[in-house]
């Protein structure tokens, strides 16, 4: 198989210098990789790199093929046309048509375009999409599509994807998963969607112990991770174990040492010996304890080395587990109940009429399309907006919301300010022993909310709805995967397994949704599925 691209122990910094990863050597050719690591780890920028937007800290790469990046068609001024990359083109052969083009125009003219137009966009799932139509009437699965169009029309040797299924809808998603699974160059995609990722021959992962290149997919990779994990964790224990039976025995050696030096100095004492050679003896037994003790440090030292560092391994490999508090929510007690609830803005209707309840420590995901009024009905939810017709009942205040940005952070102020400022009634030290629940102690605790990673601040505002003297009954979190990375997911999908609340989540990761235990789904403009 021919390779597109070749990286030769690419070194990768950021602007100011802070190492990324070193010594990345891969050919990419006609295969499907995946790219995965924490967030802040260097797979954006390495993309950039393939894309010859920046230059390696070290070593070297060469572009064999043709390479072509994803775009996110944000600007709603464009027409599907100029999306597509090719209103110029489209322009030249109607100006030929009407006999008004110029030599150039002859010479330039792609005659088969609109034929290869068409063809990208049936084969991106629109094919009755008018390309004067503008962007801004598209829904997010849409875009997609034309952006997927657009790929298809230029025909790259490898593609680029980076985090191509965060804010999509499952039209969307469905739309990426079937380009990964038919394209016919290679594909080289940076994200932590494991859906995606089943879909892969390989992976990459870009770690801070270094990087590991694995063949094969997600769920093989994920099995021979949990394998090094208990490795890791056996290592951990032999470590341990050996620091505490090397503590003994020099504890053993030492009193052994005592006993002899009391006999020593009671048969000085009695004279049974003469001076001479009694002065040999503890002259050579002072040498050779001198030698015993060096030996004995340096093999202490060996030992609590060995320790530390199984130990760093394990905080590597091993995601940061997360304990929420008890909640102590009885199993039948009502929390919320929609009846016939419609929400319209205006003419426009966008969902209803909707009923369903929410008792005891149930776990509900909402679903629907992107614009289908997802967040809309947390905010009916919470409180915040009122219903166009039916009755909400909210029996409790004991609730939770975390968008995907952890909107009730403030990004100026750090962790533990925002924690004060959210549970006043909170000293400082109860403030702190909030935080060092959630893995923020000391320094930590003082970092600023706007420098967070994505798991950071998950982690930040779980610790700051958590920190009220009763904790929420009902914790409601829309879309709270999308900027995370895949360590922060499962943190997260560990608290929430042990969470003895109600659950209420807007996600289009449904791996997420299974980790969590999802019991039933709410599918806006159907019917409630139980």
């Amino acid at each position: 198989m021919p390779a597109f691209l070749v990286l030769d122990s690419i070194s990768l910094a950021t602007p100011d210098g802070r190492p990324l990863f070193d010594g990345l050597t891969l050919a990419i050719g006609g295969e499907r990789t995946g790219l995965v690591g924490r967030n802040g780890c260097g797979k954006s920028t390495l993309l950039r790199l393939i894309a010859g937007e920046i230059e390696p800290a070290g070593g070297s790469l060469q572009r064999i093929g043709s390479i072509g990046m994803l775009a996110q068609l944000t600007d709603e001024r464009l027409t599907v046309d100029e999306a597509l990359g090719v209103a110029g083109d489209r322009a030249r052969l109607r100006r030929l048509e009407r006999g008004e083009g110029s030599l150039d125009d002859a010479t330039e003219a792609d005659w088969t375009l609109e034929t290869r137009i068409q063809a990208a966009l049936t084969d991106a799932g629109l094919p009755s999409l008018s390309l004067d139509r503008p962007i801004a009437s598209l829904s997010g699965g849409e875009r997609t599509r034309v952006a997927l169009a657009r790929l298809l029309i230029g025909a790259p040797d490898l593609l680029l994807l980076d985090e191509p299924t965060n804010n999509l809808d499952a039209d969307g998603r469905k739309a990426v998963a079937e380009l990964l699974e038919h394209w016919q160059g290679g594909v080289l995609v940076a994200s932590h969607d494991r859906a995606l990722l089943e879909r892969v021959d390989r992976i990459v992962e870009l770690t801070p112990v270094g990087i590991t290149i694995f063949g094969g997919s997600w769920p093989a990779f994920a099995e021979a991770r949990e394998a090094a994990r208990a490795r890791a964790a056996d290592d951990l224990d032999r470590a341990a174990d050996a620091l505490r039976n090397t503590e003994r025995a020099l504890q053993k050696g030492r009193e052994k040492k005592a006993r002899r030096d009391k006999a020593g100095r009671a048969w000085r004492a009695k004279g049974i010996e003469d001076k001479m050679f009694m002065d040999r003896e503890k002259e050579r037994a002072e040498n050779s304890a001198a030698r015993d003790s060096h030996f004995a440090h340096r093999l202490l030292g060996e030992r609590a080395q060995a320790l530390e560092a199984a130990k760093a391994h394990v905080e590597i490999l091993t995601p940061l587990s997360i304990d929420l508090p008890r909640t102590n929510l009885p199993g039948g007690r009502e929390l919320i109940a929609f009846k016939d609830v419609v929400m319209a803005f205006g003419e426009r209707r966008l969902f209803g009429p909707l009923s369903f309840e929410v008792r005891g420590p149930e776990r509900i995901a909402i679903r629907g399309a992107n614009g289908s009024g997802k967040t809309t009905l947390f905010r009916l939810l919470t409180g915040e907006l009122t219903p166009a017709g039916g009755d909400i009942s909210r029996l409790t205040d004991r609730m939770a919301v975390l968008d995907q940005h952890i909107g009730l952070l403030d990004p100026e102020l750090s962790i533990l300010d925002n924690l004060r400022r959210l549970n006043p009634e909170l000293t400082a030290n109860q403030a702190h022993a909030a935080l060092a629940r959630f893995a923020f102690r000391n320094r930590t605790a003082l970092q600023i909310a706007g420098t967070l990673s994505g798991g950071e601040r998950l982690r930040a505002g779980l610790a700051c709805v958590f920190a009220r003297p009763q904790p929420p009954f009902l914790l409601l979190l829309d879309e709270p995967t999308n900027h995370l990375d895949l360590a922060a997911i499962e943190e997260l999908e560990s608290a929430l397994k042990s969470f003895d609340g109600a659950l209420i989540v807007v996600s289009h990761d449904k791996a997420f949704l299974r980790a969590i235990g999802i019991e039933r789904e709410i599918v806006l403009g159907q019917a409630v599925h139980s």
